[in-house]
């Protein structure tokens, strides 16, 4: 019973009641009010391990709630209610993720009792895994907090490779198959264990090292993909910083390399972030279209997540759309994310545009992208990053497999 305790705050005391009734029917201890005062010190002297929040409530709304919530670093699992539009639940929930809270789902009323007891049986603890996971796999440029290492140690780090290559497979959404890999970058300090690139890219990027480390992560990973892949159809994608866009050098680089290493330019995608490209228009367009000319493909990531996508589609030679995996992790519970994914998959056809799409973590979301036309996927449904040599072992047990 210690582990099972719902707080209920609803302004309608006899849905409170309800919801109380059908969790306590299912072992669950229960307090129940309209007060938010009230519900603040329960929360303090009663610590729920979970709360059915309403949003629409006269002295104190949802939203405000929750910002209270995320001050007292509420770490009770939470279940938002209300009989408002999907669209205001959406935003919401939106809303409390952004405040670090953690939200089981949404009940939208009127509801079943089915419903209650399905979000009441969630583990958050394994979402909450998922969710860390997830945050493990930005690539270049996507990083945030550069406070845990300093200049000399990523230097010191790129001199004695100290940086290794996972690499996460994509497929075809129709057949299943392999359509390639991308390779995403990892630093194993020696002291300080497992740093993800958000903790050391911003850095590179500021110190003017980002260039070096760019180089080596081409190399290398066009180094493994040239020893297993060459004469195959499989495609790498390599993640660019929007400082890399300012070295024109790097297309005669990454030709030169792939001359060398027998890999044909087509078999290589350079994704770039839609507001990577905005830094600087023109060096931009510059390299971008140097790298087309050589024949290199070149996705536009996250997209959708920004006001310039349909800019950047225009006035930059992409061959690729990366449908963000915001969208494509809430396609299940959002009609507005499941619309979005159908228009950027329009869109995208009407260009003579590939699509792809990231953070696939449900069948039932793959077979909606398969609906809709997109033609490549990626996320932990198919398979979470992995070392070179798992990955070559996943290619060679997953090559036959089809629909």
């Amino acid at each position: 019973m210690a582990d099972k305790r719902l707080l209920i705050l609803d302004d309608d005391l006899m849905v409170g009641g309800t919801i109380a009734i059908i969790a306590e029917s299912a072992g669950w201890e229960c307090k129940a009010t309209d007060e938010p005062q009230l519900f603040f010190s329960l929360l303090e002297t009663w610590q729920p391990t979970h709360i059915a929040l309403d949003l629409v409530m006269p002295k104190m709304d949802g939203v405000e709630v929750m910002v209270e919530l995320s001050r007292r670093a509420c770490s009770s699992q939470i279940i938002i209610s209300s009989g408002v539009g999907s669209r205001v639940l959406d935003a919401a929930s939106r809303s409390a993720a952004e405040h670090d809270l953690n939200i089981v789902g949404i009940l939208s009323k009127p509801f079943k009792p089915s419903m209650l007891h399905a979000l009441l049986s969630v583990n958050t603890c394994d979402r909450k895994v998922m969710e860390d996971d997830a945050a493990e796999d930005f690539a270049l440029g996507s990083g945030q907090d550069e406070s845990v290492v300093c200049e000399v140690e990523l230097l010191r780090a790129i001199e004695q490779r100290e940086l290794f290559l996972v690499y996460q497979p994509k497929i075809n959404c129709i057949t299943n198959t392999p359509v390639g890999f991308e390779a995403l970058v990892r630093w194993q300090h020696p002291q300080r264990g497992l740093i993800m690139p958000n903790d050391f890219i911003p850095l590179a990027e500021r110190s003017g090292l980002i260039d070096p480390l760019t180089d080596m992560v081409v190399e290398r990973s066009l180094g493994w993909f040239a020893a297993h892949f060459a004469d195959s159809n499989l495609q790498l994608s390599i993640n660019i910083s929007a400082v890399n866009l300012k070295n024109l050098l790097l297309a005669d680089r990454m030709a030169d390399l792939c001359t060398s290493l027998g890999v044909a330019p087509g078999n290589l995608i350079c994704e770039l972030t839609e507001t990577s490209t905005m830094e600087d228009p023109v060096a931009s367009l510059d390299l971008l279209t140097r790298l087309r000319l050589k024949g290199f493909l070149l996705s536009i990531d996250d997209f959708g997540t920004g006001f310039s996508s349909m800019l950047q589609l225009v006035r930059l030679p992409f061959s690729e759309i990366k449908i963000d995996k915001s969208f494509v992790m809430t396609a299940l519970q959002s009609a507005e994310s499941r619309a979005v994914i159908r228009s950027i998959v329009e869109l995208g056809q009407s260009l003579s545009l590939s699509t792809s799409a990231e953070g696939v973590e449900h069948p039932r979301v793959l077979e909606f992208l398969r609906s809709v036309g997109c033609e490549r996927a990626q996320g932990y449904l198919i398979a979470r990053p992995m070392a070179a040599a798992t990955a070559i072992d996943w290619y060679h047990d997953h090559a036959v497999i089809s629909v």
